[in-house]
């Protein structure tokens, strides 16, 4: 392999690095793992965003750059508009989350001493709770619609670096590992802070809902910054 193809996927790499942590990607996985109980299921979050993300880009990209297609702005501002929709879905589900918790009192008896003890469930059996607590396939489907937003973008840095089709294959997936090891290693420290709370249920509950409010304050921003600002309203209706 020449050595300036392997400066080439160097760089992709590190690019998806830093395409992951992008403002709507950090905020979007940061709702999911704010769900998640356990260290290791907020990292494996992050793993499955990625997957669904580089998935999307590797078939999107590759038929644009066989049919040698572009995507009108109209489609790929709307694509990114979809984001915003989610974000605010994303949010407003995570503020919502603990309503649907129910309480439970004990009471526990130390010497002399008697206190009630209070905690939650969310899901209806101890199955359930202990394996649902976090949602795979909505990672796997956040990274999708965030691949599907980024596609026209990849196409145009891709095309721009390498010059072969097997090249532009190698180059997205190179970037999508980026992306998996940038999103892990985000998850994995978003997560931190959600499983050390986790039997503090005011704590938590704090966390997860400023989580959620962020997400739908930024989603609908992400809305309007594209619907009015940069005018995809006026391509809707015109």
């Amino acid at each position: 392999m020449e050595q300036s193809l392997l400066t080439v996927l160097f760089l992709g790499f590190l690019l998806g690095i830093k395409h992951a942590i992008e403002p709507d990607h950090v905020i979007a996985v940061s709702t999911i793992a704010s769900q998640s109980k356990k260290l290791w299921r907020s990292t494996l979050a992050g793993i499955f965003w990625g997957i669904g993300h580089t998935a999307t880009l590797l078939v999107m990209g590759l038929i644009m750059i066989v049919m040698k297609g572009e995507i009108p702005d109209v489609w790929a501002m709307s694509l990114e508009f979809l984001v915003g929709v989610m974000l605010v879905y994303l949010g407003v589900s995570s503020v919502l989350a603990f309503r649907k918790r129910k309480m439970h009192a004990h009471v526990h008896a130390h010497r002399e001493t008697v206190h009630n003890h209070f905690h939650s469930h969310e899901f209806t059996s101890s199955h359930e709770h202990e394996h649902c607590d976090v949602s795979y396939l909505r990672s796997v489907l956040i990274g999708f619609i965030h691949g599907l937003a980024g596609s026209a973008a990849m196409v145009l840095l891709t095309m721009s670096t390498v010059s072969s089709v097997w090249e532009s294959c190698l180059y997205i997936l190179v970037f999508g590992a980026g992306t998996i090891i940038g999103m892990l290693l985000f998850t994995t420290a978003i997560g931190i802070p959600f499983v050390m709370s986790a039997s503090n249920l005011t704590l938590n509950r704090l966390l997860t809902q400023v989580t959620g409010w962020v997400s739908t304050a930024f989603g609908l921003y992400y809305m309007y910054n594209l619907g009015v600002t940069e005018g995809l309203f006026q391509l809707w209706f015109s």
